[in-house]
């Protein structure tokens, strides 16, 4: 069930998994493939009726929303994803008078110029940026910006020992692991202009857990992600919160010479889940 900051809806509804691929072939733009995969949710007391009695005289057909969302992403005049969830949620409820409200989030879909190429682009990732808005009659309700799917590995530095033992465990003590460890996390802003950065705040906050995982030597996954959100709470000011979720991915031993040498395999469900969230 999808949740709102605006509070508890007693219906809602939407069209999700609009895929847009927006291309600026003119060799000038500094994104010229501008990916995403797009959610609208729209909630009012006019589809009420839809629901109640079959009655869709005020309904925006799903299939409408996917064919506006489609061809708005070309009049879109940025390249950041919160800006354009604000575009297109503003301009769905200019359209349609009878919506009290809109969610709109996305998820980039990336690409990357393949040898720095402003023609040739190959798939980017696997991290990409996430982005969800809530758009009423009286303004913004809520702006999340995230980054989703980083795939860490780092080979040693990473111990889990200490832990409750009793008749139920099993897994020993690890002094020095190489730690796979998948990560998603997201923000919300102290004031909500400063979303719209232009990816500038998406960038800070990869490099920051770029640099926490490479440099931190840790006793826990949970340690990892907390330094991860102190560090970002401490050098983004903009940042009022932070939600991070990791799974332990940690590989499988197949065999190993010593700390300095060993071959690993997936792992196999099920996986650690932490979640942490931190506020100013």
């Amino acid at each position: 069930m999808e949740e709102f900051a605006s509070g508890w809806k007693r219906n809602y509804y939407g069209k999700g998994d609009v895929l847009v691929y927006r291309l600026e072939r003119t060799g000038n733009s500094p994104r010229p493939v501008f990916g995403a995969n797009f959610k609208m949710l729209v909630y009012g007391d006019a589809f009420w009726p839809t629901y109640t009695t079959g009655d869709n005289s005020g309904l925006i057909a799903t299939d409408s929303m996917k064919n506006f969302i489609q061809r708005e992403v070309l009049a879109f005049p940025g390249n950041d994803l919160e800006d354009c969830c604000r575009y297109l949620a503003a301009k769905f409820l200019e359209t349609y008078p009878q919506v009290e409200g809109a969610q709109v989030s996305a998820e980039e879909v990336p690409f990357a110029g393949v040898g720095g190429s402003a023609v040739a682009f190959a798939p980017g990732g696997p991290e990409r940026a996430a982005a969800r808005l809530e758009l009423n009659r009286s303004g913004a309700v809520e702006l999340v910006s995230g980054l989703r799917g980083f795939r860490l590995l780092r080979l040693g530095g990473s111990a889990f020992q200490g832990f409750v033992r009793d008749r139920y465990t099993t897994l020993p003590d690890i002094a020095n692991r190489p730690l796979h460890m998948w990560l998603d996390l997201e923000w919300l802003y102290r004031d909500s202009d400063a979303a719209f950065s232009g990816g500038e705040i998406p960038k800070q906050v990869r490099a920051i857990v770029h640099q926490v995982f490479c440099a931190f030597e840790s006793g826990s996954i949970q340690q990892v992600i907390y330094q991860m959100g102190t560090k970002m709470l401490a050098s983004i000011p903009a940042i009022a919160e932070v939600r991070l979720e990791a799974n332990n991915r940690t590989w499988d031993t197949v065999a190993e010479c010593g700390d300095e040498l060993g071959v690993f395999t997936d792992s196999r469900p099920p996986y650690g889940c932490l979640g942490l969230r931190l506020r100013r």
